[in-house]
C-alpha cells in the first residue's frame, strides 16, 4: 500500500481568485498529487487549501504553492480578520495512510529545509516536527502576527529554524510542520459583538481564561508564586476557539480549531457553544466547515442528533449526512456538498462503485446486455443486499412504532446492524464483477516465453482465488443476515411481517446463487486443499440458510391471519 500524506496549506489571500488558481496550478502540476479542496474567505482574506498524495510529491507540490504565494502575495497590503504572518501562513502535513507521524515529520522538516535555503524565506516548525517544545504551538509562534514578527524576529528565542532570520517584508514568514488531523469550524451567532463571542469562546476551548479578581473582565489578573498567569480552563478539551465578527455575513462566530476530534467530536462542540451561548442570551444559528472532514465525523454527527430525538441510528449514510449538517446548519451561509467536503468521498474511485450507483432500469439494462458481466454473482450479493434493506426496513418501523416507544434503542441497534450487513453487500455487487474482469484480464496475458506463461498462469491463479473469496462473503454475510431477519419476524412490527419473510427469501436465493459461483470459479483453482475447504464450509452454510429460510418462512405464515 502506498503511503499518503495530506497538506493544508493556508494562503493570505480570500478575495483574488486568479491568484488563489495561480497557486493551486503549481499544486496540480506535481503528478501523482489530487486537489481535494479550496476554500476562500473573504472577511479572513484566508484560502485553505486541501491536497494529497504520496509524501515526496506532496512535499514538491507545497514548495512550488509556497514559492508562487511568496511572488503573489504583498504580506505588506495584506488586512484581515484571521491571525496571519506569512503569504503561506501555516503549512501542515498530516499522516492519511501507511505511514507514522515521525515520518510524516520528517518530511516535514524536509519542505521547511527547502523553503528556508532555496526562497530565503524565515521558516518556524511546529507540533511534531518541533522538537523545541517551547515553540511547538502554532499561536505561540504567530502572536505578534506579521505587524509584531518584524522585532519578535531579531529575539534570539526566536531566531528561525530554517531561513534568514529577516522578516520578509513582501514574504512575511511561515510556519511547517506535522500535525494530527484537524478541523477548522466556525460557529454562527445571532449577534454582532466580538466580546460576546470572544467570552463563549473563552468558556469553551481548554485554554480557558485568565483568572481575575473580582470582575472577570476588567478585574487584577491573578498569578501564581512565580508569576505566571492563572486561568480558569475551558469545557472542552482539544479545542483552540477565539470570537470574531464576520462583515462578510454580518454575524460574529466562534472560530474553532478541533485538534483531536476522537476527544472533541464536532457535534459535541456545536451542542456545547449552543448551551454556553444560551446562558449568555445568545443564540446559535448555524455553523461553518472550513476545509474538509472524516466520513466518520459526520457519521457519527447524524447518530447523535438521531439519539436525542430517540430515533433510530440503523439509517443510510446518507440520511445521517443530511442530518447531521442539518442539525448544526453546515448549510446556513453556503451549500454543503458531502462530495466536495467529506474527504473519504473526494478520494473515491468512481469506477469502484459504477454498478450500484446506477438506476434500477440501467442496472437491469446492463445486466441484460451481452456484457458477461455483472452476472449471476453480483446479483445474488445484490439480492442479499435487498434482503438485509428490507430487514432494516422492518426494524426501523419498529422503532418508531406507536405505543412502542420504550423499545426505540433496541430496534435502533437491530436496524443498525441491517444497514452494515446492507453496506457489505452493495460494496460486493460491484467487487463480484471486478473479480471476473481480473480473470478476464489475466487471460489476455502475454505467453510467448516460459516466463510469460508462468507470470500468466500465477496471475490467472490469484484472479481464481479472488473470484472464489468474493463470492463466499457474499455467502457468509447473507447467512448472518438471516439471524436479523428472524429477529424481525419474532419481535418486529407485525404490520411488516412480510416484508420479513421476503428478507428471508433473498437472503437463501443470496446464499445459493453464491455458491453457484463459488464452485464453478473453484473448478479452475489447482489448490486443492483450499478448494476441498471452501467448498465444505459452503456446503455447511447452505444447508444452514436453508433450514433457517424455511423456519423463518413457517413463521411468518403461521402469524398471517386470514
Amino acid at each position: 500500500m502506498n503511503q499518503l500524506i495530506e497538506c493544508v496549506p493556508n494562503f493570505s489571500e480570500g478575495v483574488n481568485l486568479a491568484i488563489i488558481k495561480q497557486i493551486t496550478d503549481e499544486v496540480e502540476s506535481v503528478e501523482g498529487v489530487r486537489l481535494l479542496n479550496v476554500d476562500p474567505g473573504k472577511a479572513t482574506n484566508r484560502t485553505v487549501v486541501t491536497f494529497v498524495g504520496e509524501p515526496q510529491q506532496v512535499v514538491q507540490a507545497a514548495f512550488l504553492a509556497i514559492k508562487k504565494a511568496g511572488e503573489l502575495i504583498d504580506m505588506s497590503r495584506h488586512k484581515g480578520e484571521h491571525p496571519r504572518m506569512g503569504a503561506t501562513d501555516v503549512c501542515p502535513l498530516i499522516p492519511i495512510a501507511n505511514i507514522t507521524m515521525e515520518e510524516t515529520a520528517g518530511y516535514a522538516k524536509q519542505l521547511a529545509k527547502r523553503v528556508g535555503e532555496e526562497l530565503a524565506i524565515p521558516v518556524y516548525l511546529y507540533q511534531h516536527a518541533q522538537a523545541d517544545k517551547t515553540r511547538d504551538n502554532l499561536s505561540v509562534i504567530r502572536a505578534g502576527e506579521y505587524e509584531g514578527f518584524f522585532k519578535k524576529i531579531k529575539e534570539p528565542k526566536w531566531k528561525p529554524d530554517y531561513g534568514p532570520a529577516e522578516m520578509d517584508t513582501k514574504r512575511g514568514a511561515t510556519v511547517i510542520g506535522a500535525r494530527d488531523f484537524l478541523i477548522a469550524y466556525n460557529i454562527n451567532l445571532n449577534t454582532t459583538s466580538t466580546r460576546r463571542a470572544n467570552a463563549i469562546a473563552f468558556d469553551v476551548r481548554e485554554a480557558g481564561r485568565v483568572m481575575r479578581e473580582g470582575d472577570p473582565v476588567t478585574g487584577k489578573i491573578i498569578t501564581d508564586e512565580n508569576g505566571k498567569l492563572r486561568s480558569i480552563p475551558g469545557t472542552l478539551k482539544s479545542v483552540k476557539a477565539i470570537g470574531w465578527y464576520i462583515e462578510e455575513y454580518g454575524v460574529a462566530q466562534i472560530s474553532m480549531n478541533l485538534t483531536n476530534i476522537e476527544v472533541t467530536p464536532i457535534h459535541v462542540a456545536f451542542d456545547e457553544v449552543c448551551r454556553k451561548a444560551a446562558d449568555r442570551g445568545i443564540r446559535v444559528t448555524g455553523s461553518e466547515l472550513v476545509g474538509l472532514i472524516p466520513l466518520k465525523a459526520m457519521l457519527d454527527a447524524g447518530k447523535y442528533f438521531l439519539r436525542k430525538q430517540q430515533r433510530s441510528v440503523g439509517v443510510s449514510e446518507k440520511e445521517l449526512i443530511k442530518i447531521a449538517i442539518k442539525s448544526m446548519g453546515l448549510d446556513e451561509l453556503g451549500p454543503f456538498n458531502p462530495d466536495e467536503r467529506i474527504i473519504e468521498y473526494l478520494l473515491k474511485d468512481a469506477a469502484a462503485g459504477k454498478l450500484v450507483s446506477m438506476t434500477l432500469s440501467d442496472f437491469a439494462d446492463e445486466t441484460a446486455s451481452e456484457s458477461p458481466a455483472p452476472g449471476g454473482g453480483s446479483i445474488s450479493a445484490y439480492m442479499g443486499a435487498l434482503g438485509a434493506s428490507l430487514a432494516t426496513m422492518v426494524a426501523n418501523l419498529s422503532s418508531h412504532k406507536k405505543g412502542w416507544d420504550s423499545r426505540w434503542e433496541e430496534f435502533s441497534s437491530r436496524a443498525e446492524q441491517g444497514q452494515k450487513f446492507k453496506d457489505q453487500l452493495l460494496g460486493l455487487v460491484d467487487e463480484d464483477t471486478a473479480a471476473f474482469n481480473k480473470i478476464m484480464e489475466a487471460f489476455g496475458l502475454p505467453k510467448g516465453n516460459e516466463e510469460e506463461k508462468a507470470a500468466r498462469d500465477q496471475a490467472i491463479q490469484d484472479a481464481t482465488r479472488y473470484a472464489i473469496e468474493i463470492p463466499f462473503k457474499v455467502m457468509q454475510t447473507s447467512f448472518e443476515s438471516l439471524t436479523l431477519i428472524k429477529a424481525m419476524v419474532e419481535t418486529g412490527n407485525p404490520n411488516s411481517i412480510t416484508d420479513a419473510g421476503v428478507a428471508a427469501l433473498c437472503a437463501r436465493s443470496a446464499v445459493m446463487g453464491a455458491f453457484m459461483n463459488v464452485k464453478i470459479n473453484a473448478s479452475g483453482y489447482k489448490d486443492g486443499a483450499f478448494v476441498e475447504d471452501i467448498l465444505t464450509r459452503g456446503e455447511d452454510i447452505e444447508q444452514k440458510t436453508i433450514a433457517a429460510e424455511a423456519e423463518i418462512i413457517a413463521l411468518v405464515n403461521s402469524k398471517i391471519k386470514l
